[in-house]
C-alpha cells in the first residue's frame, strides 16, 4: 500500500503511514520523494556497499535531547547516510528523490518520523537547492510572517501562542523559503508545532496538556487539527520577517528596527544546515537572502527576559504585522491607480 503527503512543497510516497503528516488524495505537487521505511531494500544495500567519506560530524547536545549526528557520502555523492548514535539511520540517494529509514533498537517510528520531519527534510530541501531558514511562519491576512533566530530564542515557543490565538500556522523550525515572480513565498510544513515541557506549561497550564513527540523524547506537540490552533496548508506569500533577538528586563517586549546588513547577517546564521552548502550555493543563497531583505519588511523583537510575558509578546508581533501588511495593501493600491 502506498501512502501520499505533502510537506514543505514536496509530494511523498511512502510504503508505511508516517505520524506526524496528514494523508493527501492530491498528488499534483511540483516533485516527488520515495519513502521506504525499515525493510532495507536493495539500492540501499548496493549503496552501504560503495567507498565513504564522513562529511560532518555533530555532537550530541543534552539541552536538546539530539543525539550524536553523522553524514557520510556514499560514493562521492551518489548517496548520502545520516546516522545517529541512538541507532536510527537514513540512506537518501544524491538526487534527493529516494529515502531509506530505519529505526535503532528501542526506538518507534514516531522517533523515525520525528527525524524524518525535521532534520532528513532540511537535508532533502538543501539537496533540492531549496533555501531553508531556522524559522516558524504564521499567517497574518493572506501573508506568512516568518519568526526566526537562534537556536533557544522562542521561535516555535512564540508560534504556538500566535496559533492559540487564531493565526494559521504555516510551518515550525524549518521554512522552505521559494523566489517567485516579483516577491518571495513560504512553503507549508506539517501539522505540528513542537514544544518542551516547560513550554507547554507556560501556555496551556501544566506539562502534560499535550501529548509526546514519541515515547523517548520530553517534547510534545501542539495538533495543527483546528482545535486549539489550526495549520495553513497552502504556500503563502511573505509579508514580513521578525528576528527574535536575546531576552531583556527593561522596555520589553518591544519591536526595534534593524538596518538591512545586520538583518542578512543574521538570515545567513539562521539558515538550515548551512554547512552542506559549497561556495558557489553560498554565493547564490547570499544573492538572494540580499534580494528578500530589499524586498520584505524584517523586524527584530527583542522579547521580555519572563518567558511568561509570552502573551504581549504574541499581542506585539500580531499588531504590528497587521498594521505592516496593511500598508503593503495600501501602497500597492495607489501604485496601480
Amino acid at each position: 500500500m502506498t501512502y501520499r503527503y505533502r510537506t514543505y512543497g514536496l509530494d511523498l510516497s511512502s510504503d508505511s503511514p508516517i505520524p506526524g503528516l496528514n494523508e493527501e488524495i492530491d498528488g499534483s505537487c511540483r516533485a516527488g520523494v520515495r519513502l521506504e521505511l525499515c525493510r532495507e531494500p536493495l539500492w540501499v544495500r548496493e549503496a552501504l556497499e560503495l567507498p565513504r567519506a564522513v562529511l560532518q560530524s555533530i555532537a550530541a547536545s543534552p539541552e536538546t535531547q539530539d543525539p550524536a549526528f553523522v553524514l557520510t557520502s556514499l560514493g562521492v555523492g551518489k548517496f548520502f547516510q545520516l546516522a545517529y548514535s541512538d541507532g536510527t539511520r537514513f540512506v537518501v540517494n544524491g538526487e534527493a528523490t529516494s529515502i531509506w529509514g530505519i529505526p535503532g533498537d528501542g526506538q518507534t517510528i514516531q522517533d523515525l518520523s520525528t527525524y524524518l520531519l525535521g532534520p532528513v527534510m532540511g537535508f532533502i530541501l538543501r539537496r533540492r537547492g531549496i533555501t531553508a531558514l531556522h524559522a516558524s511562519a504564521l499567517c497574518v491576512d493572506g501573508k506568512a510572517i516568518l519568526l526566526t533566530g537562534e537556536a533557544g530564542a522562542g521561535k516555535s515557543t512564540t508560534a504556538a501562542a500566535l496559533g492559540l490565538l487564531g493565526l494559521p500556522v504555516l510551518c515550525e523550525d524549518i521554512a522552505a523559503v521559494e523566489e517567485t515572480g516579483g516577491g518571495f513565498a513560504v512553503e507549508a510544513g506539517y501539522p505540528r508545532v513542537c514544544l518542551w515541557p516547560e513550554s507547554v506549561e507556560m501556555l496551556m497550564g501544566h506539562r502534560d496538556a499535550l501529548p509526546r513527540i514519541a515515547p523517548n523524547w520530553d517534547k510534545c506537540y501542539l495538533q495543527l487539527d483546528g482545535v486549539k490552533a489550526s495549520l495553513e496548508s497552502r504556500k503563502q506569500p511573505l509579508g514580513a520577517v521578525y528576528i527574535l533577538g536575546p531576552r531583556e528586563m527593561e522596555n520589553a517586549p518591544r519591536i526595534e528596527e534593524v538596518s538591512s546588513r545586520d538583518v542578512l547577517l543574521e538570515l545567513v546564521q539562521n539558515t538550515y544546515m548551512n554547512w552542506l552548502l559549497d561556495r558557489a550555493q553560498r554565493a547564490a543563497e547570499f544573492e538572494l537572502l540580499s534580494r528578500l531583505v530589499s524586498q520584505i519588511p524584517v523586524r527584530r523583537i527583542v522579547p521580555h527576559s519572563d518567558p511568561s510575558r509570552i502573551g504581549a509578546l504574541s499581542e506585539l508581533i500580531l499588531a504590528d504585522a497587521t498594521r505592516l501588511l496593511a500598508s503593503q495593501v495600501s501602497l500597492g493600491a495607489a501604485a496601480g491607480r
